[in-house]
């Protein structure tokens, strides 16, 4: 038998007559060693892989979706309406408007065609070449245009831009504009109170933002909503003390009196009696809190409030009243002022006119200097001093208002005795027109003082008895007399009415010195006498015309404020005098 038949199904090379397992050509010339190597390296790459896929997909999670999210998820603020600005009778004063934000990815839209871009610049109301300029950056976000209306909105989107995209936000809108805004206020682009009631009231008006998480994709479009993260709460809506008819009337009245009188600015306040409400609180110039492009210094001034002056002689009720109070004089009580001037340490203080021997009574209606420096002599400086400080003169005030001056009231021991005799008629020490106002308050309100609101207040407020009930009668029938044909504020009279106040004139300093140009006149008064409702205040800064003085220039603005708030509040008529009668060459206050 061969020896392939003794392997039964070997195969036989044909050729060489051996077995195809045995041909030199299979036969392996590498070492086994390398092999396994081969055999290592593959295993231990898929044993790499399987690590890694174990690490990405369990203890690497949280890392990856947290990468994820920052290139895909996004969150949305959901803006909070702010909150309405009302006056006393529910009048809109401050309201908000949806608008859109228009924003865009440079990149996408500067690839747009190039009519597109002029048609976009054109809706937005900006040069194309300071458009481009805002597109031409290496940022993937830019704001276009903020707060930007509705109607233009809708105009952009027909011109599917791509990379354009808007944003919800409001815009504040005020329907009296002009004529309320130094109280009222404004906000800035991002809905934020920058001046008046809005500063003040910012955290109660402008709520609380919410939000909510997307998916956005390349191109900034949203590819799904993952619902509300935090719900968005509406600011509150706030109720002032003022009432929109009177601020008006205040409004025009000074407004009319600056052109008049060729002056460089004008303010009144209107204040409530028994409540302590500001009521009305204007100035003027003034500017347009819905388009503020052109706004100045001069128009945001809130002269009211902000600017200090020396009062002049509408102090000297004030002093008259401390003398009345301590006992020192009595309303008959008489002085001797001629020859129409004195002199304390070596400094002259003059009356405009010599009157001669006068009544306490006759001081406050002739507006004497000299008697009312007579009068503070009698009186100890800290006395005076603490009665300036109850008065709150000097002091921080306590309105609720932003940016409110204290004036100016130095310590009494620094005083000195010419110091004290200025101090008598209003010069040495600075308030403001509402401190001024407030503290006729207690002629108005016999003898106590009451906070000022300017939020509408629901009970009358507990006052501080400053004088007695006596004293503050006594003083108001000295101011009645001031409102007469024979005293300085003739001009002040009202039809129907009785009136009393006291004018003032205070010589503005200028370079350090008392200029003799350059004035300011104020009127501060009380209506209806029988029954006081209001106290008014007028300022008119610097007049430039041949009427100059306060009883020229701030009694007649008094007087149309008071006769037309009085009608316009329908309080009646306390008088029988229908006819004005006012001097040919009227009285006037000493400076």
């Amino acid at each position: 038998m061969t020896r392939n038949a003794q392997r039964p199904g070997a195969r036989v090379a044909a050729s060489k007559g051996m077995a195809f397992t045995k041909s030199p050509v299979l036969a392996v010339r590498l070492p086994d060693w390398r092999s396994r190597l081969v055999l290592f390296v593959l295993f231990a790459s898929f044993a790499a892989l399987a690590i890694r896929a174990v690490w990405l997909q369990g203890v690497s999670t949280q890392f990856l979706q947290k990468q994820g999210k920052s290139r895909y998820e996004r969150t949305l603020e959901l803006p909070a309406t702010r909150g309405r600005i009302l006056d006393r009778n529910g009048a809109v004063l401050a309201s908000s408007l949806p608008v859109r934000a228009v924003w865009a990815i440079p990149e996408d839209v500067l690839n747009s065609p190039p009519e597109k871009i002029s048609a976009l610049a054109r809706l937005l109301e900006m040069p194309e070449a300071d458009l481009r300029k805002k597109l031409d950056s290496d940022r993937t976000f830019v704001y276009l245009k903020r707060q930007v209306e509705m109607p233009i909105i809708a105009e952009i989107e027909k011109l599917k831009i791509e990379g354009i995209d808007t944003r919800k936000e409001y815009k504040r809108f005020y329907p009296q504009g002009e004529v309320m805004t130094h109280l009222v206020g404004f906000t800035n682009v991002e809905d934020k109170g920058q001046e008046g009631m809005e500063l003040q009231h910012q955290k109660t008006l402008m709520g609380v933002p919410g939000s909510r998480r997307v998916i956005k994709d390349r191109l900034g479009h949203i590819a799904e909503d993952l619902g509300m993260f935090r719900e968005p709460h509406q600011g509150r809506d706030l109720t002032l003390s003022v009432d929109s008819k009177l601020q008006y009337i205040a409004f025009t009245s000074i407004k009319n009196a600056v052109e008049k009188f060729e002056a460089k600015a004008g303010a009144a306040v209107v204040l409530d009696v028994h409540t302590g409400e500001v009521l009305a609180l204007a100035n003027y110039p003034t500017y347009n809190p819905n388009d503020r492009s052109k706004l100045t210094g001069e128009q945001l001034r809130n002269r009211v409030i902000t600017d200090t002056f020396e009062p002049g002689s509408t102090i000297k009720p004030i002093t008259i009243a401390l003398g009345l109070e301590t006992g020192r004089i009595k309303p008959d009580t008489v002085f001797d002022n001629n020859p129409g001037y004195m002199t304390v340490t070596g400094k002259r203080i003059r009356d405009t006119h010599n009157y001669g021997v006068q009544t306490v009574g006759g001081i406050i209606q002739k507006s004497s200097n000299i008697g009312a420096v007579k009068v503070a002599q009698l009186i100890p400086q800290q006395e005076m001093w603490e009665m300036y400080t109850k008065l709150g003169f000097g002091q921080a005030p306590r309105y609720g208002f932003p940016g409110a001056a204290a004036g100016r009231v130095r310590p009494w021991k620094t005083w000195k005795p010419i110091e004290y005799a200025n101090m008598a008629f209003g010069h040495g020490l600075s308030v403001s027109l509402l401190q001024m106002a407030r503290s006729y308050m207690i002629f108005a309100r016999n003898g106590d003082i009451i906070p000022l609101s300017f939020l509408k207040v629901d009970e009358e407020p507990v006052g501080q008895q400053i004088i007695s009930p006596k004293t503050a009668a006594q003083v108001r029938t000295m101011m009645e007399s001031v409102v007469s044909p024979e005293g300085t504020a003739s001009k002040a009279q009202v039809a129907g009415y009785r009136i009393g106040g006291k004018t003032g004139t205070a010589e503005k300093i200028v370079n350090g010195r008392y200029s003799r140009s350059n004035n300011i006149g104020y009127f501060a008064g009380i209506g209806p006498m029988s029954n006081p409702r209001f106290v008014i205040a007028v300022m008119v800064d610097d007049p430039r015309g041949a009427l100059r003085t306060g009883g020229s220039v701030a009694a007649p603005t008094a007087a149309d404020l008071f006769a037309n708030a009085l009608r316009a509040a329908n309080v009646p008529p306390d008088s029988s005098i229908t006819d004005i009668i006012i001097p040919e060459n009227p009285l006037e206050e000493s400076m």
